[in-house]
């Protein structure tokens, strides 16, 4: 539960944002608008050089997750997630990609031919790769404004000592405009600097070290301005988005699903699914989420989670029934998918095989 600082919430309005410590889960203050909680992510960017397409041309953005495959088979494939196509350079046969790839990378130096495919299809190969090193990046201070803050804030503010303004570990607790637990984000919280806000008496803007803090990709903003205004209320609000869009929505439903307490079903219940919209991964487990647990419902958002949610505590009681509508859309847009290193394998028939393993008969319409 986010704690509260002080008692008269109703006197300083709405708080959407809570810094609170994680050690001992003290407050050190709320309020109700944040400054450089969206921003630009530091990318990865990867010329390819000769590169051959298979199919389209890649252009804008590529997918959510996108491995390059090396040609030397004793290597692992490299994972480039939320990868956008800069295009070809201007009379150049290479192909510029960027992406997040903090998490698994080729090789220092290696530059050998490599494959790429964004999970479900083939993008094209290139005879040899290499990275090009970012220009560097000015980290946006991250400003929480007209912070009510704690006591044991005021006494760190008033030391003001290198020691006193580092408040290590924290936790940006947000809830949405209803008050409910939405979402946080772990931070290092190192004050830079603070003075009195124009938000009311005896509230500050407190600015914290933006190089110890990650960003929400900025892409992600309009659909967390939905979630701001609290979750949606009919099944479905998620269908007229695209992929990339959709994984945001997903993201918040899964990490929504983490601040809240649920009671699963009885056993023998019987659910369905509107597979109208399940044209992706992240339409799959959004439709099968909703199918579960309601409107902005939770049910797993890979093969691995789906296994944990039908093992209980996530809404659902084996034994159960599935009456899934419009399967052919999943089928059609599911059936042919690729592992990391590129192997074909139905993610459709995966996903019916772990239903039923769970305790989950599912009838297809």
């Amino acid at each position: 539960m986010i704690p509260a600082v002080h008692g008269d919430r109703e006197r300083r309005g709405r708080v959407r944002y809570t810094l609170t410590e994680t050690e001992h889960g003290h407050a050190w203050g709320v309020c109700a608008e944040a400054d450089g909680l969206f921003g630009e992510l530091r990318r990865g960017t990867y010329e390819l050089f000769g590169w051959v397409p298979e199919g389209a041309e890649v252009r804008g953005w590529v997918g959510s997750r996108v491995w390059l495959v090396p040609e030397d088979e004793a290597l692992e494939p490299w994972l480039l997630e939320d990868a956008e196509s800069l295009g070809r350079h201007s009379g150049a046969d290479g192909l510029v990609l960027t992406g997040l790839d903090g998490y698994e990378g080729p090789p220092e130096g290696h530059r050998g031919p490599v494959r790429v495919h964004d999970e479900h299809r083939w993008l094209g190969s290139c005879r040899e790769f290499a990275r090009v090193v970012p220009a560097e990046q000015v980290a946006l201070p991250l400003v929480l404004r007209g912070l009510d803050q704690s006591e044991e804030l005021r006494r760190a503010l008033m030391k003001g000592t290198r020691r006193a303004l580092d408040l290590e570990e924290a936790a940006l607790e947000i809830r949405d405009d209803q008050g409910e637990p939405l979402t946080d984000r772990i931070l290092w919280a190192t004050i830079r600097a603070w003075h009195p806000s124009a938000l009311g008496a005896d509230l500050i803007d407190l600015e914290l070290d933006g190089r110890r803090f990650t960003p929400v990709p900025e892409s992600a903003r309009p659909v967390w301005e939905r979630w701001f205004a609290g979750p949606p209320d009919t099944p479905g609000a998620w269908a007229g988005l695209e992929t990339r869009q959709r994984e945001t929505w997903l993201d918040l439903v899964r990490e929504r699903a983490c601040q809240r307490a649920r009671q699963d079903r009885p056993a023998g219940h019987a659910y369905e699914l509107d597979g109208r919209h399940v044209t992706d991964v992240p339409g799959l487990y959004l439709a099968l989420g909703e199918a579960v647990n309601g409107p902005g419902g939770y049910f797993g958002g890979c093969l691995a989670a789906l296994d944990d949610c039908l093992c209980g505590t996530f809404g659902y009681t084996a034994p159960a029934t599935l009456l899934w509508r419009d399967a052919a859309t999943a089928r059609e847009h599911l059936s042919c998918a690729l592992t990391p290193d590129g192997q074909p394998y139905d993610l459709f028939a995966e996903v019916l095989d772990a239903l039923a393993q769970g305790g989950m008969h599912v009838t297809l319409a």
